[in-house]
């Protein structure tokens, strides 16, 4: 089996749980591995936080740029035509780091799928469509892509989803955050959604409340 590369960071000696992060359009996995250390997890909790690197792609949008990209973005009107064939490639190589997890031994409702803009996306994506539940889905400044085509697992129904966006975010627009909380939760799923005061990016306040929602989501404990 074919792995994305990933950054992997530890917390803790007994890994008990996993959190699989996606960067945004032109990063890569240590993009948001410095949050770690300030997330305020309890003492001693081991979870393993895994960054995959995206493939290099050309971005139409870009004008055909080379860079680090889960998929191809056509045009960036507000209702943004994305490539989906690429993008469900990339759920696909998403949900085959959480069969490796499952692999390890961490049991998929202690496995957290999180993402930032474009990997925040292919992250919708991916865990409301897979088949084993999971304990959380983390979408951070971004748009649900597939709305209109993804094909829900019930596996995920009961799926904890915590919405970030900032009110002043220049690249993806609140609106986008805003529709997808709605679309979600008239679907019946739990949906958290929380605005802060920034632009396309996070912010301490933020960070702090990732930390407090992964110990719940994930039942972590001080050791």
């Amino acid at each position: 089996m074919q792995y994305l590369p990933c950054l992997e960071l530890t917390t803790g000696d007994n890994i008990e749980a996993s959190v699989i992060w996606l960067h945004g359009l032109g990063a890569d996995g240590n993009d948001f591995a410095p949050v770690v250390p300030e997330l305020g997890l309890p003492q001693g909790a081991g979870v393993r936080f895994i960054f995959p690197h995206a493939p290099v792609m050309p971005v139409t949008v870009n004008g055909g740029y080379l860079m680090p990209a889960w998929y191809d973005i056509l045009s960036l009107d507000i209702d943004r035509k994305v490539d989906e064939t690429q993008l469900r490639a990339s759920a696909q190589a998403v949900k085959d780091l959480i069969a490796r997890e499952l692999a390890r031994g961490i049991p998929s409702q202690r496995i957290v799928l999180a993402g930032f803009s474009q990997g925040g996306a292919v992250a919708y994506e991916a865990a409301l469509s897979l088949d084993k539940p999971l304990a959380g889905l983390l979408a951070l400044s971004t748009y649900f892509a597939t709305q209109g085509s993804i094909e829900l697992n019930d596996a995920n129904k009961a799926l904890p989803v915590a919405i970030h966006h900032g009110v002043q975010d220049p690249v993806v627009p609140e609106l986008l955050g805003q529709r997808a909380a709605q679309c979600l939760k008239d679907w019946g799923y739990q949906v958290e959604y929380r605005r802060y005061p920034m632009e396309h990016s996070l912010c301490l306040p933020q960070i702090k409340d990732i930390g407090q929602w992964l110990a719940q989501v994930l039942a972590l404990k001080a050791s």
